[in-house]
């Protein structure tokens, strides 16, 4: 993960806490639906589809007495592929350096060997952070499941000798319980300087939010094996030339990149409607994002198989 660059840092003080966080848990667990509720703002994109998250995503909460630096990473799952391995690769380094982990279990589901095999990882590491166990998707459920599940959560503890420092249900759909998770992760921050100025929400650079914005577009309404062939690159983005200051429009390709011709096909559709609503969706969120009207230039390449070929994987940033 590495420390961020402090050339400009922010807030600091004998009383100012900062530090890093991690929200953990199997596929599809509502991780990083809670990184943007958070955060405040869509720095992680979101999907029904298992595996959307692919690399680390640094959201930043800013207080007057604290600065939390939460990373959202991908689902810990058992590899089918080469991919597969590196993504539970970042999620390993990602545990071994944060001072919080936050375990999500959702409401909706009964815990099962995914939560226990993930939470036995936890258990290897050298050092165990802080693990704050979080009842997600709490707005999905009645009371009495409620109280069933959270029963279920302390129990676990006994079970695989872990402590929780806290369990708390948590809904990052209608906001309920998010004030209180980030006072229960900031109370167990260290002491330190604030790493990114006040005001910045993520350090992640503009054209890695904007392919994950074009490949959540792109994973709406696909299934099977398509969703996980999917990746995004962004070959050209910056603002037209000659274009008047207040009528500014900015200019991006993309290619789309699947892993055979069969799903190339289905990307882009009956004469091409597919990758054109694909397109629309996705230049509406990167309109939405950066505040600024979008040509979006969207073409579908294939890799063979890239998510088992290592050169693929290293080019394309994995």
């Amino acid at each position: 993960m590495g420390a961020p660059d402090q050339s400009n840092p922010g807030q600091s003080g004998p009383d100012f806490r900062s530090g890093f966080a991690c929200f953990v848990g199997r596929p599809n667990a509502g991780k990083s639906t809670l990184t943007n509720a958070l955060v405040g703002s869509k720095i992680a994109i979101t999907s029904s589809k298992p595996q959307t998250t692919r690399h680390a995503v640094r959201g930043i909460v800013s207080r007057p007495a604290a600065q939390l630096v939460l990373i959202d990473t991908p689902g810990l799952h058992r590899p089918r592929t080469l991919l597969g391995e590196r993504l539970n690769d970042v999620v390993r380094d990602t545990w071994s350096e944060v001072d919080v982990v936050g375990v999500c279990l959702p409401a909706d589901q009964r815990i099962g060997p995914g939560d226990r095999y993930l939470l036995g990882q936890l258990a290897e590491l050298d050092r165990v952070p802080t693990l704050i166990a979080i009842a997600t998707k709490a707005d999905l459920v009645g009371p009495e499941r409620m109280i069933e599940h959270l029963s279920a959560i302390d129990a676990l503890q006994a079970e695989l000798g872990l402590t929780f420092a806290h369990i708390v249900p948590v809904s990052a759909t209608d906001g309920n319980n998010l004030d209180r998770l980030a006072d229960l992760i900031i109370d167990e921050l260290p002491a330190g300087p604030a790493y990114y100025p006040d005001g910045e929400i993520t350090d992640e650079p503009s054209e890695t939010l904007v392919a994950e914005l074009i490949r959540e577009a792109a994973l709406e309404g696909v299934r099977d094996e398509l969703p996980h062939s999917i990746v995004v690159t962004v070959e050209e983005m910056g603002l037209r030339p000659g274009r008047a200051e207040d009528r500014p429009l900015l200019d991006i390709y993309a290619n789309l990149i699947v892993e055979r011709d069969s799903q190339k096909g289905i990307m882009i559709g009956h004469k091409g409607s597919r990758l054109r609503e694909v397109g629309a969706a996705a230049r509406a969120q990167i309109t939405r994002l950066l505040g600024t009207p979008v040509h979006l230039d969207l073409r579908v390449k294939v890799l063979k198989d890239w998510q088992r070929d290592p050169k693929y994987l290293n080019r394309l940033g994995f």
